[in-house]
């Protein structure tokens, strides 16, 4: 038998090192959202990009592990709850849409995670050929990267707004520019959370259809003749 000193310590694995240091970073950014702008600009901005090493760094130490996956999730749902709710704040007359972007993005990926983890599935990125077209492609590596690119991009633009123009070319702010090409994105990402929802209660309901009939079929055999 493997001694215990032995055993891997899935804790403290690469990955999950830097989820740990995203989860210091986003805390130190919702610290100083009122106050600082430029704190915590940079520690979300920092937090949000360390989501595509911790990645790498799984497959490139082979420490890929659920832990750090659910980390991983938890992070980027948290990172962006908390970064809406100062965009309520900032914007009151835009708090519903703040609050609705807030539950679509928890909602739906919740559902579709519970939905994959129902099915067996080792990752929810992992794709049959015969499922939804978009989602394949949404989950396409380039294309992913795209979209949440864009979409923090959107959140964090409307964030640094509230503070400053930012640099300016031609005496048009960047981050304006940016925010405004970036609004289709986040739309067309919210739109991809809400399929998330569909796909995932449609898988759900063919585990439930399957799990009824494999009940009532064992119900009907111990039955007596």
């Amino acid at each position: 038998m493997t001694d215990v000193a032995e055993k891997e310590n899935i804790f403290l694995f690469i990955p999950n090192l830097i989820g740990y240091a995203r989860i210091f970073l986003a805390i130190v950014a919702f610290y100083f959202m009122q106050t600082n702008y430029i704190i915590a600009g940079w520690c979300y901005i920092i937090s949000a990009l360390l989501d595509a090493i911790d990645g790498h760094a799984a497959r490139a130490f082979n420490q890929s592990t659920k832990l750090g996956a659910m980390l991983d999730q938890l992070t980027d749902r948290c990172g962006t709850a908390g970064l809406l709710v100062a965009l309520s704040y900032f914007y009151p007359g835009y708090m519903f849409w703040f609050q609705i972007s807030l539950v679509i993005d928890i909602a739906c990926h919740w559902i579709y995670l519970q939905s994959t983890t129902m099915a067996g599935k080792t990752s929810h990125k992992l794709f049959d050929p015969n499922e939804n077209f978009i989602m394949r492609l949404y989950y396409q590596k380039d294309v992913l990267t795209f979209m949440c690119f864009f979409n923090e991009v959107f959140y964090s633009g409307l964030y640094l707004l509230h503070f400053t123009t930012g640099p300016t070319i031609l005496g048009i702010s960047l981050f304006k520019v940016l925010t405004i090409i970036a609004f289709p994105v986040a739309i067309a990402k919210a739109g991809i959370s809400l399929l998330h929802a569909y796909v995932a209660a449609q898988n759900i309901s063919i585990i439930d259809v399957n799990e009824r009939e494999d009940t009532r079929k064992r119900n009907a055999a111990k039955k007596p003749e």
